[in-house]
């Protein structure tokens, strides 16, 4: 087959695959946006990445990890497509063949999904019928003109083009059409299950109507200002999100129910208007991602608004022996927390509001699990729908399947904000502010190193709760030259943050942030 063959040959692969991932979105606009085959394949890979590629793409791409792997499985899918196509030129059963398998991987993946349910296989079924179909006509665009391309070398195959000359306007306008088809279902089928799907109106009908707190929470006091000092609230559209969901759950409230079921007295169903005519308790609370490495920016504080868990974990009766809350969400997620500390009077809550608004999609709309003190991957379950009492050791929780620890308590950190790393700045003083944070433990000093020199303690902001991070200052005057600064907290047990340093892999990162400063 000649190069220009080869090239064309491919393009035909990767329109017919268009069309199959075209069609199955449409699809899924009857179904659920969980059933496509970017979801179910995205999830199968991640469930089984090795922790150490999983963690440098979050390392790497932060929030933008999702964004990262469905291009890497775009390309991979392209790169298969133009395969198929080259090898459908040769032999057109063979390229047939290979688009099946891609379906029945497909069907695979979707199968394989923890929330897996039987129409989710219509829109990978549908989509590769559509992705033969395709590649059959425009592989051999005779069959729609019965006016033969050209005729077959003696003795060979009969689906063999590789020497005929064919009729490349035929042909041209089978793939044009054939890309239109693709583009058309691909975004028609995301309009519609926008349309379809979206939870925005359900978020918009509850916001103007939050349940008071019979326990506000306290006001923050005046902290250090300085440019570059991360504020003492984080704005929602500001907080970090690390999960697995490639689709966000779209839950409505009207819809959603949450059962709190396993080894209690009685098992308890909860809808979103019963949860909200519960007792309401508002709380600055700071979450973080044990996946945080040292300095690092998943981290966030933000005002709550929910219920407390614990009254409603004992109303069910606690039966003895249990010692761990499994939580779930509809993408099949679960999240073991210790439930010695749900019940230990910390303010761990379901949450339904977020910084004054009800939760934003992305992190939880209706409602998610927040526990002080605890990383968020054995605490914060978003759209949470069911908590189920149990014990460790009948049920592992999807991290502690993949390694991590079970107990995970947040451990003492702190971060430079200003200056930056790598930065230069003017001799004379020069301010060093940052954020350090002990959940449910609080942060009692911060003290900031310059080179080898003597720790120096910063000025902290007033601490109203010990649940969030704490902001400090320290003004410092830099000689010109080449430093590095570094700093330590202690939290309010009196602990000093340790100078270990160890990998966010099992249990959360450890050491000192550092950076280094050039003063002219």
């Amino acid at each position: 087959m000649r190069r220009s063959g080869r090239s064309g040959a491919a393009l035909i692969g990767v329109v017919s695959a268009a069309v199959a991932l075209g069609v199955t979105e449409a699809v899924a606009a009857f179904v659920r946006p969980e059933a496509t085959p970017f979801v179910t394949i995205s999830g199968a890979v991640t469930d089984r990445a090795p922790q150490g590629p999983r963690e440098w793409a979050i390392r790497t791409f932060g929030t933008g990890d999702k964004a990262f792997l469905l291009t890497v499985i775009a390309v991979l899918l392209a790169l298969f497509a133009a395969g198929l196509g080259v090898l459908a030129a040769r032999r057109l059963g063979h390229g047939i063949a290979g688009v099946l398998a891609l379906g029945a991987f497909g069907a695979w993946t979707a199968i394989d999904r923890p929330s897996f349910e039987a129409a989710d296989l219509a829109p990978v079924s549908v989509g590769t019928l559509f992705g033969v179909l395709t590649l059959v006509l425009l592989t051999r665009p005779d069959l729609v003109d019965r006016r033969p391309l050209a005729r077959p070398l003696p003795g060979a195959p009969e689906d063999d083009v590789r020497e005929p000359a064919p009729d490349t306007s035929r042909r041209t306008v089978l793939l044009v059409g054939a890309s239109a088809v693709a583009a058309v279902a691909g975004f028609g089928g995301r309009m519609l299950q926008h349309a379809r799907f979206n939870a925005e109106k359900s978020r918009a009908a509850v916001a103007g109507n939050l349940p008071t707190p019979i326990s506000a929470a306290a006001p923050a006091g005046p902290g250090p200002v300085e440019p570059g000092l991360t504020p003492y609230l984080t704005p929602s559209a500001d907080f970090y999100r690390i999960d697995t969901a490639f689709t966000v759950p779209q839950l409505r409230a009207e819809d959603w129910e949450l059962r709190i079921h396993g080894l209690v007295d009685r098992e308890i169903r909860l809808d979103y208007r019963q949860l909200r005519e519960r007792i309401a308790i508002e709380r600055d609370i700071t979450l973080a991602c044990v996946s945080n490495d040292v300095g690092g920016d998943l981290i966030g504080n933000a005002r709550w608004l929910g219920t407390p868990l614990a009254d409603l974990l004992r109303e069910a009766g606690i039966r003895p022996g249990a010692d761990q809350l499994v939580s779930r969400s509809p993408d099949g997620m679960t999240i073991g927390t210790p439930l010695r500390e749900v019940l230990d009077g910390r303010d761990a809550m379901l949450a339904y509001a977020m910084n004054g608004e009800p939760l934003p999609i992305k992190h939880g709309f209706p409602v998610r699990m927040v526990v002080p003190g605890l990383y968020g991957y054995v605490s914060a379950c978003k759209w949470i729908v069911d908590l189920e009492v149990t014990r460790f050791d009948a049920f592992s929780a999807y991290w502690v399947r993949l390694g991590w620890a079970r107990q995970a308590p947040i451990k003492t950190q702190s971060r430079l904000d200003t200056p930056r790393d790598a930065s230069t700045v003017e001799a004379g003083p020069v301010p060093i502010a940052g954020v350090a944070w002990a959940q449910h433990r609080g942060i009692a000093a911060v003290e900031i190193q310059v080179d080898d020199g003597p720790w120096q303690p910063a000025e902290l902001a007033p601490q109203t709760t010990t649940d969030t991070w704490r902001q400090y200052r320290l003004l410092w005057n830099a000689t010109p030259g080449r430093h590095t600064l570094r700093v330590r907290a202690t939290d309010g047990t009196g602990a000093v943050q340790t100078a270990a340093n160890a990998d966010v892999i099992p249990d959360g990162a450890t050491g000192h942030h550092h950076i280094e400063v050039t003063v002219r």
